[in-house]
């Protein structure tokens, strides 16, 4: 499989890791073609705060620079789960590239981890010990996200804004995508990226 033609369909953004200083702000900007950029130094209004840092603490975000090794060491797993719970292959790498970039140790400010960033109310209620586990957190994520179709009778887009806001809220605003920015972007992402894979898968 072509990585460079992998790239250009995906557009995957590149994270430079950041040296963080005690009290330093931390602000995100998605960019139009859903390209994370994180800075303590923005440069323009669109850039929100994620995150005041504390001494000597960090956030952990998605390490894009190994995504191409990465991606080729979970395929395999990716693969068999899929199959197991008979969901499309695509659809899941889709999903980890929009949570992790495949990287197995990304832990989100609100607390998630793994490549299929699992809470920890999600990891436990499907029997995941490790979320930093790969497997295990790919077993658990698609276990979730198969219950999250057949809750919302196979709608691809609401499953996705329940599995980024959760199931609740897109209950609460009457079984539609929430009214949130980041789960509406979310969802546009993960659909780009499972129509860009299914075109290489």
């Amino acid at each position: 499989m072509n990585i460079a033609r992998i790239k250009r369909l995906l557009g995957v953004g590149i994270l430079i890791a950041l040296p963080l200083v005690a009290g330093a702000d931390i602000y995100k900007y998605v960019d139009k073609y859903g390209r994370v950029h994180l800075t303590d130094e923005p440069v323009h209004g669109g850039y929100k705060r994620l995150v005041k840092t504390w001494k000597g603490w960090a956030e952990t975000g998605s390490n894009y620079r190994n995504f191409d090794k990465n991606r080729t060491l979970h395929t395999p797993t990716i693969a068999i789960v899929a199959k197991r719970h008979a969901l499309p292959i695509a659809l899941i790498h889709a999903v980890i590239t929009a949570e992790s970039a495949y990287d197995s140790g990304a832990v989100s400010p609100a607390g998630a981890v793994g490549l299929m960033q699992l809470m920890p109310a999600t990891a436990a209620r499907y029997g995941v010990d490790n979320r930093r586990d790969p497997r295990s957190n790919v077993l658990g994520g698609t276990r979730y996200l198969k219950d999250l179709l057949g809750m919302f009778d196979n709608n691809l887009a609401l499953a996705l804004a329940a599995y980024n806001a959760g199931e609740n809220a897109v209950i609460k605003y009457g079984r539609q995508i929430p009214p949130y920015d980041e789960t509406q972007t979310y969802v546009r992402r993960v659909l780009k990226y499972y129509n860009d894979y299914k075109k290489i898968m």
